[in-house]
C-alpha cells in the first residue's frame, strides 16, 4: 500500500509536521509551515517529470504557472531534472517544494516503480537548497485535486449525472506508464485521501482473452498484476494475444503506434486491442469501486482524456456494471472524467499548503 504524503524540513532533526489544509487533512497529505511565497510542484512518472511554479492563497485555491516537461529517463535523479527546471525559471527561489512521485512513498531511500530515479527524503531539502520538501503518490496528488474541481472540470461518462458526493468514498483510477489507485473519503466537506498500490494485485481473466494475455504475460513475469495490462504498454500485449488467437502478423508493435491507429480506427488488430483495454478498464475500476464502497469513480490521466470518446461509449460502462447480483449497485455509481490538464502539480500544491 502506498505511503501516506511527508513533508521534510530542511533541518533532518526537526519535527515532520502536519497539518490541514482547504482539501483535506494531514492523513492525506503533510503540509509545510510557510507558504507565503511561490513554491515549486513537480507531478514524476515512469515517462515525463512535469514541474511548475505554483501558490496556494488564503481561501485554498491554488494557481499554477506554465508546466516545464521534462522526459524523466534524460536525468539520473531528481536533483539534475531540478536543475533543468530552475534554469528555465531565471529568478525562481521557491522556499518549498511538492513531488508526486508515481510509487509508495517510503520512510527511507525509495525509487521509483517505473524509473530508476531514487530519492532520500531527509537528504532532499539540502540537495535541493529549500527549505520543506513534501512528497506524496502521485495519485494521492490527484485525488486532493478531484476533491476540489469544479464540475467544469470534470467530464460526465457514465452513471447517474450528479456531483461528486459530499459524503462517501470516490475511487480515482487512471492509466499511464503504469496505472494509478487512490481513494478519498468527503467527512463534513474534506476530503481524506488514501495513496494505495491497488494496481498491484494479481490481474484475473475473466475471457478466453484475458487467459490468453496472462498466459503470454507468465512467459514473461513470474506474477501478472492489473498494472501489466492497463497501462500504456499493456495495450502491446492485448494485441499480441489477439493476433495469436487469429494467426496473425501485427503490422504495429510499439504501443504509441497502437495506441494512435487503434484509437483513430485505422488498423484492426489495434482497433480491437483499444476496444479489449477499455472493457477491462471499466471491468477493474468496477472492482476498485466495490472494494473501497465508492459512491462515485473519477478517471484521471493523460491517457484517459485522450480515451474520452471511448470512455463515454456504451462498453466501459457496461464492463464497469458487470457485477452479477450487484449490476444494480454498479448502475447507481456515477463515472465522471478529469479534464484539468494538470491534476498532479495542482494536488501536489494543495498537499503541501497550511489551513
Amino acid at each position: 500500500m502506498g505511503r501516506r504524503s511527508r513533508t521534510f524540513p530542511h533541518d533532518a532533526g526537526s519535527c515532520r509536521r502536519g497539518g490541514t489544509g482547504r482539501l483535506g487533512d494531514a492523513g492525506a497529505g503533510r503540509a509545510v509551515t510557510d507558504t507565503t511565497g511561490e513554491i515549486a510542484v513537480a507531478d514524476i512518472g515512469g515517462t515525463h517529470a512535469r514541474f511548475a511554479r505554483a501558490r496556494v492563497d488564503a481561501e485554498g485555491r491554488a494557481s499554477l504557472g506554465e508546466p516545464v516537461v521534462l522526459r524523466t529517463g534524460d536525468y539520473p535523479d531528481l536533483p539534475s531534472a531540478w536543475r533543468a527546471f530552475l534554469e528555465r525559471e531565471p529568478g525562481f527561489t521557491p522556499n518549498g517544494a511538492a513531488f508526486a512521485l508515481a510509487g509508495p512513498v517510503g520512510e527511507g531511500p525509495f525509487k521509483l516503480t517505473n524509473a530508476d530515479w531514487r530519492f532520500d527524503p531527509d537528504a532532499l531539502p539540502s540537495e535541493l537548497g529549500v527549505a520543506h520538501v513534501t512528497l506524496l503518490n502521485d495519485f494521492a496528488a490527484i485525488a486532493h485535486a478531484v476533491a476540489g474541481l469544479g464540475a467544469g472540470e470534470l467530464a460526465h461518462l457514465a452513471g447517474p449525472e450528479e456531483p461528486l458526493p459530499e459524503q462517501g468514498t470516490v475511487t480515482v483510477i487512471g492509466p499511464g506508464t503504469g496505472l494509478g489507485i487512490a481513494h478519498f473519503r468527503m467527512h463534513e466537506g474534506r476530503a481524506l485521501v488514501q495513496a494505495t498500490e491497488g494496481s498491484h494485485i494479481d490481474f484475473a481473466p475473466v475471457c478466453p482473452l484475458d487467459d490468453a494475455i496472462l498466459a503470454a504475460l507468465r512467459e514473461r513475469h513470474e506474477r501478472v498484476s492489473v498494472e501489466r495490462v492497463i497501462s500504456g504498454e499493456g495495450i502491446v500485449h492485448i494485441q499480441a494475444a489477439i493476433a495469436a488467437r487469429e494467426g496473425r502478423s501485427p503490422a504495429l508493435t510499439e504501443s504509441l503506434d497502437i495506441w494512435t491507429a487503434g484509437m483513430a480506427g485505422e488498423d484492426d488488430l489495434a482497433a480491437q486491442a483499444v476496444a479489449h483495454f477499455i472493457a477491462t478498464l471499466g471491468r477493474i475500476a468496477g472492482d476498485y469501486a466495490l472494494a473501497h464502497g465508492a459512491s462515485a469513480v473519477v478517471i484521471a490521466g493523460g491517457l484517459g482524456q485522450r480515451l474520452q470518446q471511448h470512455l463515454s461509449a456504451p462498453a466501459f460502462h457496461e464492463a464497469f456494471i458487470a457485477k452479477g447480483r450487484y449490476i444494480k449497485l454498479m448502475k447507481a455509481i456515477p463515472l465522471s472524467l478529469v479534464t484539468h490538464p494538470q491534476p498532479g502539480l495542482l494536488g501536489a500544491a494543495l498537499a503541501h499548503r497550511v489551513g
